[in-house]
């Protein structure tokens, strides 16, 4: 296995030569910009290293990580659309510096170019590849609306989120590491024990996301700290304090995650002493560490070198110990 700049060097090479620039212009222009905007591509990079977690050359699965990658922007594009956002990636959005309907349309034609990815493969591979594929496009669709839904309830619990962030986040890394596994045509039990490996280190990878969003270092998180507070997200931080807090507390929160005010300083400082004060920055802390625990633990099940267990291993704690 390699350093992640190697990988991240062979995705870079890889995208440029796609050569995407076609008529008509503007339908191809803006999938070129929005994958010309780079961001970590940690989807990618993983099913390059579970590849050679299983023996093969990495290069082999170029094609199935770039089909990740290229479905992973869809997404973004659809998304933002969704959000009215103007930024991504410190870069307007597709939306934004097209108009919407061009959104949209791109958007579907990355969709279909992901799937072309896969037709470098021999039928069995190409099969098993679509299949998985399939399914979590599907499931990363139902993550989103359970995020839309909760936007305007009030009774979301602890399970509904965890499968929410599982669907909406947490299977697109999990099926980007059994991708490469796939093009290593490593047993089944290998294939899905690394799904299980991506799916708990995805888990875990965003509850630490929220917290971070509270509680990051503000010079090194690359976004506003207490984003998901002014926009009254209802994250795990916030559920675990509604379960943990007296009644004073839990009103005074669902005050806060009803208002926005013009100067939010005040209101995230509150909701910060109240997510300390009720024991939630703790729970949200310990369910990241038993995430990632589980992540390890199926990792102990793989039948793979334990030189490479422990590569793996280091990759998962590299990403649990981020500031960013």
């Amino acid at each position: 296995m390699h350093a992640i700049s190697h990988y991240q060097e062979l995705i870079t090479d890889y995208f440029s030569e796609l050569h995407l620039t076609k008529d008509p212009k503007n339908l191809y222009e803006p999938i070129e910009y929005i994958l010309s905007l780079g961001g970590k591509r940690m989807r990618p990079i993983l099913t390059l290293m579970a590849a050679e977690v299983f023996d093969i050359d990495c290069k082999k699965a170029l094609a199935a990580a770039t089909a990740i990658e290229v479905f992973h922007n869809f997404s973004l594009v659809h998304d933002d659309i969704m959000d009215d956002a103007p930024l991504r990636r410190g870069n307007e959005t597709v939306h934004e510096k097209w108009n919407i309907n061009t959104g949209i349309l791109s958007g579907d034609a990355m969709l279909i170019l992901a799937y072309q990815h896969f037709e470098e493969y021999e039928p069995k591979i190409f099969r098993e590849l679509a299949k998985l594929f399939s399914k979590t496009a599907l499931e990363v669709c139902e993550g989103q609306q359970y995020d839309v839904d909760f936007e305007t309830r009030d009774d979301v619990t602890i399970p509904e989120y965890l499968k929410m962030i599982e669907y909406k986040t947490a299977v697109l890394v999990a099926a980007a590491m059994k991708m490469g596994a796939i093009v290593a045509e490593t047993t089944t039990e290998n294939a899905d024990l690394i799904y299980n490996f991506g799916l708990n280190l995805g888990l875990a990878f965003q509850l630490q996301d929220d917290y971070l969003d509270a509680f990051g270092d503000p010079e090194t998180f690359g976004k506003q700290v207490g984003g998901d507070i002014i926009e009254n997200k209802k994250t795990y931080l916030y559920l675990k304090a509604i379960a943990f807090s007296d009644e004073n507390q839990k009103n005074q929160l669902m005050h806060l995650f009803s208002i926005h005010p013009p100067d939010n300083v005040d209101k995230i400082t509150s909701v910060k002493e109240i997510f300390n004060a009720s024991g939630a920055s703790s729970a949200t802390q310990q369910a990241i560490q038993d995430f990632t625990l589980k992540a390890f633990e199926t990792l102990e099940k793989m039948n793979i070198s334990s030189d490479k267990k422990s590569m793996l291993r280091a990759f998962g704690e590299n990403l649990m110990n981020r500031n960013v």
